[in-house]
């Protein structure tokens, strides 16, 4: 396995991975799940309480085959967070009344 690519947001993750062909999607993503839950609740044991049974991710994935793309994806993946704060920006909401002075 190869982390080609890789940028955490606040909210989710893009990677880019290289697995070998034998090995199956959802077991891959589910050894990779689980042992970065573990390593996670290890490192900051607080998250314990506030994730009990240690559910920390959704069970759900997207999952895509690469091709020809992969440059196109790696450069998806690395501006990613800049995409995602510029959306913030322009989302944010006007929490203050235009009509009260």
């Amino acid at each position: 396995m190869e982390i080609i690519e890789a940028n955490a947001c606040p909210d989710h993750i893009h990677m880019l991975v290289s697995i070998p062909p034998k090995m199956s999607i959802s077991g891959f993503m589910g050894y990779l799940k689980g042992k970065s839950s573990l390593i996670i609740f290890e490192r900051h044991a607080n998250l314990k309480y506030r994730y009990g049974n240690r559910h920390f991710w959704c069970k759900g994935y997207y999952v895509s085959t690469v091709g020809r793309n992969k440059k196109v994806i790696e450069n998806y993946i690395r501006e990613q967070l800049k995409e995602d704060t510029i959306s913030d920006q322009i989302t944010l909401k006007e929490y203050v009344d235009p009509f009260k002075g």
